[in-house]
């Protein structure tokens, strides 16, 4: 797991809709903390800084400590509210970890050795089902990525979640089925000369009983 990133957040006094959109005009992004034992704390963060983090992909499944009067507290995102039109933050949501605690967060699926997939050196085309996987794991180790490795991915193969290594103490949250997240889709050249031999074959088959047809 990467190294923890910190957060600087300060109390607010100021809050309601008026109080809001005064934090914000002052470039912060109104917040609240919480979590259990413990009341809902109200707090600010300099918005270009959460954009910053935002703006990585992984926001929602990445824990930070948060800076709070001097105090580090672990804590992973829980939400954050957009603007409709600008798309820049209008709120975020912590929430406090203890080190026992399981979160669900979606980690992105990465995928390694496509340069010597045999599906793929043959033209076939990686087609990725899932982008991320909703995973419930440990709060102190969510996986930066799920690595899936194409090394023996052949054209026509689907690639499940039970073909995946996950760490100790990480499952997905889909436990009814082997959920795809990958395949390899044959070059469209070989499938349509596939189709074309196909109805060659059965138009020969055809012609073949015709005639032994005739002949009784």
């Amino acid at each position: 797991m990467a190294d923890i990133q910190e957060i600087d957040v300060k109390i607010r006094d100021q809050i309601g809709t008026g109080g809001s959109r005064a934090i914000r005009r002052d470039g912060n992004t109104p917040g609240i903390l919480y979590g259990t034992g413990i009341d809902p704390i109200n707090i600010t963060v300099e918005t270009k800084v959460l954009v910053k983090h935002f703006q990585t992909g992984r926001f929602l499944s990445t824990l930070y400590d948060l800076n709070l009067d001097g105090k580090k507290t672990r804590v992973i995102p829980k939400d954050v509210q957009l603007h409709p039109v600008k798309d820049t933050p209008l709120h975020v949501d912590f929430l406090l970890l203890s080190r026992e605690a399981k979160v669900v967060v979606e980690v992105p699926v990465s995928f390694i050795n496509d340069d010597i997939c045999p599906g793929i050196k043959k033209g076939g085309v990686l087609n990725v089902v899932r982008y991320n996987v909703e995973l419930s794991c440990p709060a102190d180790a969510i996986p930066e990525n799920i690595v899936v490795d194409l090394s023996e991915a052949d054209t026509g193969d689907s690639i499940h979640i039970s073909a995946v290594t996950l760490p100790e103490d990480v499952t997905p949250t889909i436990t009814d089925r082997d959920f795809t997240i990958a395949t390899i889709a044959a070059p469209a050249g070989i499938t349509e000369e596939a189709d074309v031999t196909e109805e060659v074959e059965d138009s020969e088959a055809q012609e073949t009983s015709d005639a032994e047809d005739s002949q009784e």
